[in-house]
């Protein structure tokens, strides 16, 4: 595997050709990480600017689509929005790999 899928698991429905735009999708929404916090083994919260929202939940809908183990939630408040990203503990690696993106 390469640097931009390590992280795609064999559950991934999405075909392979796309995977580098979705990576590229995550990274660009990752930049934008305030704080991250490991919540759990399978939790990371992400903070991020408020304006971010719509993208932030478009990204996560169809990500849930094609890698069905991934739960997201939001919060909003007026300056933030918290996005928790959860997975089985079978998938913690996939976390892993998704928190160390957060760190680039």
């Amino acid at each position: 595997m390469t640097e931009t899928d390590d992280w795609a698991p064999d559950a991934c429905t999405l075909p392979t050709s796309e995977r580098p735009l979705r990576v590229a999708e995550f990274d660009d929404l990752f930049r934008l990480v305030l704080r991250s916090k490991r919540v759990h083994l399978t939790r990371l919260d992400l903070c991020l600017p408020a304006d971010v929202e719509s993208a932030a939940r478009d990204l996560a809908q169809r990500e849930s689509e094609c890698c069905s183990f991934f739960t997201f939630d939001f919060d909003l408040t007026r300056d933030e929005l918290v996005m928790r990203i959860e997975v089985p503990t079978s998938q913690a690696d996939v976390l892993d790999a998704l928190q160390v993106r957060t760190t680039r």
